[in-house]
This record gives C-alpha cells, sequence and structure tokens, in this order.
C-alpha cells in the first residue's frame, strides 16, 4: 500500500483507507514513511511495525505510533530450521568434556537484496569469555537454501582438576553460552555482505534434553548504534481494523446460511436472520459487507434488497428523505455497486479524469479563492466544459451498467412509486440518489480511493474535481429548486449555464435505461418506460405462407416491456416483440443481403432482420435492446452470423431453419464481473458478528417477550431495534443463537484438536512466533481449569 505525498509539510495528514488480505503467516504489519525530494527522488525516514499478536489491541481505534529508524539489520524475514545436540565425551584420564554439534539443516522465506540471494551462514559458540565462529558454503540463487551441514564445538575443555558433577557443568558452562546462527547474502560489491537475519538459543535448553530440534523466525540485529531517537522521527497516526477468521468446510455453516439466504422471504423482513444482524451490529457498514457478499456469491441479492427496501420504505413518510440515512438497505446497496460496479466506474469515468488531470487548466470559480492572474469567465466556461464531459460520459453509460445494479434500481423505482404514487419524479429520486450521490460523485471527488488514479491529486486539480462532484450532484438529483441547493453563492451563478431541461431528460432517459427490466410485473404501477424510437428498415419475417420477404420502412420502438414496429409513428403495432422472447441480438454479415449496418433480433421462431441508418445508430439499437433483455433465462449462447437463404444458413450451411447456432454470441456488452467471493468465509465472518454481540441477540429476546405481553409504551433499553412481530422475530432469534451456539461448539472442539496436535517449533510454527506462544499459554490454562 502507499500512501499519498504531502509536499513541504512536516504534520501531513492522509485520511486514506486501504483494506488488503494479509497472508496467514505473517509477522508484522509495517507501515513506511518516505521523504520525496524535488527530482521526486524517495528516501525513508521510518516505520511502524505492529506485531501480529498486538493488533487486537489497537483494533478499530486511533493510536499514535513512534515511527522506528529503519536499516538492513532491522529489516529481516524467513525461518531456519536448527538441530542442536550437546553429548558428554570421557578423555583418556577421566575427565568429562561436553560437546555441541549444530546441524544447521535449511532456511525459508529469505528476502532478496539488491535482486539477488546468495545465502550463506554463520554458527558461533559465544559466551562472556569466548566466540568461535564456523561458516556454511554459499547457495547460490535461492531463498530456500538447503544447507544440511553440521558443526562441532566443544563447550568443556579438559581441566586439570577433577571430574565435576554433570549438574556443575551445566550450571558454570552451559548456562553462559549460547548459540548463534547469522545468516548473509554474499555480495560481489565492495560493501560488504548484506545481513539477512539472527537467531540466539542459549544452551540452557538443553538442560533437559540432550538434544533440541526446532524451527526459528530469523530475527533484526540491535547493534546498539542506532544515531536517532526514535521520538526525533516522529509519530504517525493508524486506525487500524484487523478480523482473522478460521473457515470450516461448507457443510458445517449450512443451517445459518439457509438461515440468512432465506431473509428474503421472510415476513415481515424485520423478522429475518439477515435483518436482525443489521439490528445487533452497532455499525450497519459491519452488517452490509459479509451479508451483500454472501448473497451476491448465492444469486439472491436482488431479492433480498427489494425486500428491505420496502421495509424501509413502509417506515418513510416523506419522498424527499427516502434512502437519504445510513440504514441497512442504503449500506448494502452501496457495498453491492461498489463490488459488481467498479469495472463500470472505470469504464465510465477513468478516461475523463486522467483527461482533466492531464489538462491541468485553472477552474477555481469562488471570487475569493480566485488568483490574480486568473479570469473568472475563463474559469467558467473550462469548469463547464469538464462538467459537460464528465455529465455526457455518465448518461451515455447506462447500457454498460451492470445487470445486477440495474435490477436493484428497477426494484427500487417499483417500490417507491408504489409508495408515493402523487410524486411523479419519485421513480427517478429513488434512484438518483445511489448512482449519482453515493457512486459517480464520491469518485469524481476522491478518484484515488476509486482507483481511477494512482495518488491523490494536486491541490488544483482536486479543487477542480470538488467542483464538478458537486455540479453533477446537483444535475442528477432532480430536485425542484437546483439553485437554493447550493450553499456557495458562486455555485448557484455558475449552474445558471445549464439548460434545466436538456439536462433534466439526459438524467431521465440515463436513469430510466438503468432502472428498466424486461420482467413483466402485474402489480406494477408504472406504465412502460420508452427507451428508445425511431425509424428503421426490417426485412418481412415470413410469417405468411405466401408474403413477400421485402425490406419496408418501419417505425420502431423499444420498451422495457416489449419491441415493436408500426408504419408511421402514432400507428398501432403491425407487430410486438415481448422483451422476455428476445434470445440473442446481434449483427448481420453484410454478405447476407449485400446492406450495410444491418442486425438480427433472434426470437424463439425466427429472428427480424434489421437495417439502421448508419453504423453509429446500429450500435446503439444493439446496445439498448441488449440490455433491457440481459434478464432473460433463455438467451442463447450461440447464433448464426448469416441469414437463412436458399433452403440454408449461409454461415455453417445447415439446411434447417431451427439448426442450433454456430458462432456464439457476443452479448453485445461485456459480461457481468465474476466476483471472487467464499461464501463459507462471508458466512464465517457474519456467525463471528453474532457471536460477538451476543448480548444484544439476547436483549433483542427480551424485548420481544416484553412486547408479546405488554403493549405500552416502548422501554427505552428496548428502543433501538426494529420489531415488527415480536413472535416471528423471537423465533428467528432462536435458530440464529442456537446456529451460533452450534458454531461455537465447533471452534471450541478445533481449538482443543489443534492445541493436542501442534508443536511450537514446528515449521507451521517456529520459535519467536509470539501469538502462537501465547497461544499455547492460552489453551494450558484453559486444559488446567477444565481438568
Amino acid at each position: 500500500m502507499g500512501l499519498t505525498d504531502h509536499c513541504l509539510c512536516s504534520s501531513p495528514f492522509y485520511g486514506e483507507d486501504f483494506y488488503c488480505e494479509i497472508p496467514r503467516s505473517f509477522r508484522y504489519l509495517s507501515f513506511y514513511i518516505f521523504d520525496r525530494d524535488v527530482f521526486r527522488r524517495d528516501s525513508i525516514i521510518g516505520k511502524v511495525a505492529i506485531q501480529k499478536e498486538d493488533l487486537q489491541k489497537y483494533h478499530n481505534r486511533d493510536t499514535w505510533f513512534q515511527l522506528q529508524h529503519v536499516d538492513a539489520d532491522s529489516e529481516v524475514q524467513g525461518k531456519v530450521h536448527l538441530d542442536l545436540r550437546l553429548s558428554e565425551v570421557i578423555t583418556d584420564t577421566g575427565i568429562v568434556c561436553h560437546k555441541l554439534a549444530a546441524r544447521i539443516i535449511e532456511c525459508q522465506g529469505l528476502p532478496i537484496v539488491n535482486g539477488q540471494c546468495d545465502p550463506y551462514a554463520t554458527v558461533t559458540l559465544a559466551g562472556p569469555l569466548r566466540s568461535e565462529a564456523k561458516k556454511t558454503k554459499v547457495k547460490r540463487k535461492t531463498t530456500n537454501p538447503q544447507f544440511d551441514e553440521v558443526f562441532y564445538f566443544e563447550v568443556t575443555r579438559p581441566s586439570s582438576y577433577s571430574r565435576k558433577s554433570h549438574f556443575d557443568i551445566e550450571e558454570e558452562d552451559v548456562d553462559k553460552l549460547e548459540i548463534r546462527v547469522d545468516l548473509w547474502n554474499a555480495s560481489n560489491l565492495k560493501f560488504g555482505d548484506e545481513f539477512l537475519g539472527e537467531l540466539r538459543v542459549p544452551l540452557m535448553v538443553l538442560r533437559a534434553s540432550s538434544c533440541y530440534d526446532a524451527w526459528y523466525f530469523l530475527q533484526p540485529r540491535d547493534n546498539g548504534s542506532r544515531s536517532l531517537k526514535q521520538d526525533e522521527l516522529g509519530s504517525l497516526r493508524l486506525n487500524v481494523v484487523y478480523t482473522e477468521d478460521h473457515v470450516f468446510s461448507s457443510q458445517y455453516y449450512s443451517p445459518l446460511r439457509d438461515l440468512l439466504l432465506k431473509s428474503a422471504d421472510v415476513e415481515p423482513v424485520s423478522a429475518s436472520a439477515a435483518h436482525i444482524l443489521g439490528e445487533v451490529c452497532r455499525e450497519k457498514q459491519e452488517a452490509a459487507v459479509p451479508l451483500v457478499r454472501l448473497f451476491l456469491h448465492c444469486g439472491r441479492i436482488v431479492p433480498f434488497l427489494s425486500s428491505i427496501a420496502n421495509a424501509e420504505l413502509k417506515r418513510t413518510q416523506d419522498p424527499n428523505t427516502i434512502f437519504r440515512g445510513n440504514s441497512l438497505t442504503s449500506k448494502c446497496i452501496d457495498e453491492t455497486m461498489k463490488l459488481a460496479g467498479m469495472h463500470y466506474l472505470h469504464v465510465t469515468l477513468k478516461p475523463v479524469i486522467e483527461e482533466i488531470c492531464q489538462s491541468h487548466r485553472p477552474c477555481e470559480i469562488d471570487p475569493v479563492k480566485l488568483r490574480d492572474s486568473d479570469s473568472l469567465d475563463n474559469n467558467m466556461e473550462t469548469l463547464r466544459q469538464h462538467v459537460d464531459r464528465v455529465f455526457t460520459a455518465i448518461t451515455t453509460s447506462g447500457v454498460s451498467c451492470p445487470t445486477v445494479m440495474c435490477d436493484i434500481f428497477f426494484c427500487l423505482r417499483e417500490a417507491a412509486a408504489k409508495r408515493f404514487q402523487d410524486d411523479p419524479d419519485v421513480r427517478y429520486t429513488a434512484v438518483s440518489g445511489f448512482i449519482f450521490l453515493r457512486f459517480f460523485a464520491p469518485a469524481i471527488l476522491s478518484p484515488n480511493l476509486f482507483h481511477l488514479t494512482p495518488h491523490h491529486t494536486d491541490p488544483q486539480t482536486s479543487r477542480t474535481l470538488t467542483l464538478i462532484s458537486k455540479t453533477i450532484q446537483t444535475l442528477g438529483s432532480l430536485s425542484k429548486s437546483k439553485s437554493a441547493s447550493f450553499k456557495e453563492s458562486y455555485m448557484a451563478s455558475f449552474y445558471e449555464f445549464f439548460n434545466e431541461q436538456k439536462y433534466g431528460d439526459a438524467v431521465k432517459n440515463f436513469l430510466d435505461l438503468i432502472s428498466s427490466s424486461g420482467r413483466r410485473d402485474p402489480k406494477s404501477v408504472e406504465q412502460p418506460i420508452l427507451l428508445k424510437e425511431g425509424f428503421m428498415i426490417k426485412r418481412a419475417q415470413g410469417r405468411k405462407r405466401f408474403g413477400m420477404k421485402n425490406f419496408k420502412k418501419r417505425w420502431f420502438c423499444l420498451t422495457n416491456h416489449e419491441f415493436t414496429y408500426r408504419k408511421c409513428r402514432g400507428d398501432q403495432p403491425l407487430y410486438s416483440i415481448p422483451i422476455e422472447n428476445i434470445l440473442a441480438v446481434e449483427k448481420l454479415e453484410e454478405e447476407s443481403f449485400k446492406m450495410k449496418n444491418m442486425f438480427q433480433v433472434v426470437q424463439p421462431e425466427r429472428a427480424l432482420y434489421i437495417q439502421a441508418s448508419n453504423c453509429v445508430e446500429a450500435r446503439d439499437w444493439i446496445d439498448v435492446l441488449t440490455k433491457v433483455s440481459q434478464c432473460n433465462q433463455r438467451r442463447l449462447t450461440f447464433y448464426h452470423p448469416s441469414a437463412h437463404l436458399n433452403g440454408h444458413w449461409l454461415c455453417c450451411r445447415a439446411t434447417s431453419d431451427t439448426a442450433p447456432g454456430c458462432s456464439p454470441c457476443t452479448g453485445g456488452l461485456p459480461a457481468n464481473i465474476q466476483l471472487d467471493i467464499d461464501g463459507d468465509r462471508e458466512t464465517e465472518r457474519i456467525y463471528s458478528l453474532f457471536s460477538c454481540y451476543l448480548g444484544r441477540l439476547e436483549k433483542m429476546q427480551e424485548a420481544c417477550g416484553s412486547r408479546s405481553v405488554y403493549d405500552g409504551p416502548e422501554q427505552e433499553e428496548y428502543s433501538a431495534f426494529v420489531i415488527d412481530d415480536p413472535q416471528e422475530t423471537y423465533k428467528t432469534l432462536r435458530q440464529v443463537i442456537a446456529a451460533v451456539g452450534t458454531l461455537e461448539q465447533e471452534h471450541a472442539q478445533y481449538r482443543r484438536d489443534k492445541f493436542k496436535k501442534t508443536k511450537y517449533g514446528s515449521q507451521e510454527h517456529p520459535i519467536g512466533d509470539k501469538s502462537f506462544q501465547n497461544y499455547i499459554q492460552q489453551q494450558s490454562e484453559c486444559s488446567t481449569h477444565s481438568i
């Protein structure tokens, strides 16, 4: 990860969030601070390194950390396998000598330094008055060297005094000695070999047993030569949120997962397991992230969001406030857009954002902040051009909007229109609040957080993007009085540049497209949404036995329910294709009829061949037809790129007009992005949240019981929970607590089994792994208490 540079600032504020997967075997989470000079060269200032076992101490709270000095001796990684054996040797004169055999077997995970890793090790027997070192062979070009070399050391030497007891020798000699293993990278540079890490093993470990075979983590070397005090390097303020999940195989999660996935079908939805999770979590975001990922993974996100959105709308009295709070619905939709819409966001905004960043033209329109060299009129015109480019990029991107987002927007649109039937604009504002206010506007404001730019933009460009974001929000809001929505008078003046009717129509057309669906809903209160219309030339389909298959000009009309054509605009339709009958929309090869700009709308019985006026119009029709029919379950995967003429298909020569297609469908649009989601891991995360908030689950049970027997004023401690049906909610709570209890037992049994099977000092848990050392201690205490 990398924070943004702040020029000429000794106390920078970053305010950036980073989310990353951390390897299971990590030891430190480190943050490095660099200084960048005028030549764009970086020099390191210091670092903050948090040990794995300490992360829980700082979990989800702001903490100041002192920067540590960084040098080659402090940056280590890797582990070493070492075997020590102490033996007694009796000389001819009867004197006992103790000899040590130190066998360095192998290393793993050594770092690459200056593009190479040619490691060797030195093994030293060191004590107060002695130091004896030996060296292994150099292993070339490997980070996992196999040494397998044995070095012998005399721990005690023959002396003139009489034979000592075994205990006395250990006490006087062995306990004062240690074996030190240093790893080095053999370098061809004149500055010498690079230090890779060390380990120190006191010989007292051999007191209980004469042999000791174990893996060790390499440690940094403290050479006492620090030239700077730590407090002179400064400090770094961090808020670290660290979660660690131990995931079982899928069958363990079936009861809890099934309970969650049927949430959309529970009446009322406030009595469902998913909604209950949102109620007991302190922050809705905690619940939204794993819920959305699980429902997306299982293909149930649309009915779930539709259900909780309908429930929230029932509690909303003012159409101007729908989905405005940080509710479970808004947080879940935000998370869905973030996951499913990131590719769409990049395709739509990245080119225009890069263009704005590269232009570096001043756009300040606040008279107070205007520089003497700037012209207000010029800045306003430049800003208007930038806004136009961004606005056009957004409002022409509807065909690229992911299907899952369109289905969600369709549900929101329908639910809002049913709830507030007297407000004709609510079907638009219900969607625009998410797509403009919560999706596009934040990405324009902070493009680096959405990976639209590699780094924070410079102050001038950042100000330009802020002004663009404000204007886009207002253009997309469709509010009654847009000029009044600006707090700043200069923004209200700038907004007068825009034709409200023109931009409002563009927004509505865009919202119509991304919230349209081919699914017919008999309970829908809305009329079909007109998506596109115009004259084109169609070839007769041959529906009549003796009809002429000639070409005729017709007026075509596409809504989210059907695709029709008629002789002239306003006439009754001559033919209608329900959206659910459109199986594919593809280009038609020019050789079929020797005509350009043709495409075909494939139906179950036949294909309708159409010629557009030009290639752009043909592409637009293909895109919008494909978009509106993407929800069809019967969509084809193969089609015929040429026509069926003279008794056979021109492309594959098959004679039957019902022969399967010979070419894969292009779909007209990019396929939906496949998300890499582990459903079991998300269910484990949900279990962890339920387990963490078990007290609140029990408090919610008490609230259900209280409301079932007492219908008076609500008690204060229960007022935080939304409980529409106490009996159904209590039933679900009991099932949730039972499922959580079963998983807790499985985790406890796993920890007991792991404690019995795992050895500290093994390859998986080397000595120096303090987190595992603490775990061993805790398990030992638990075992003692259980006895």
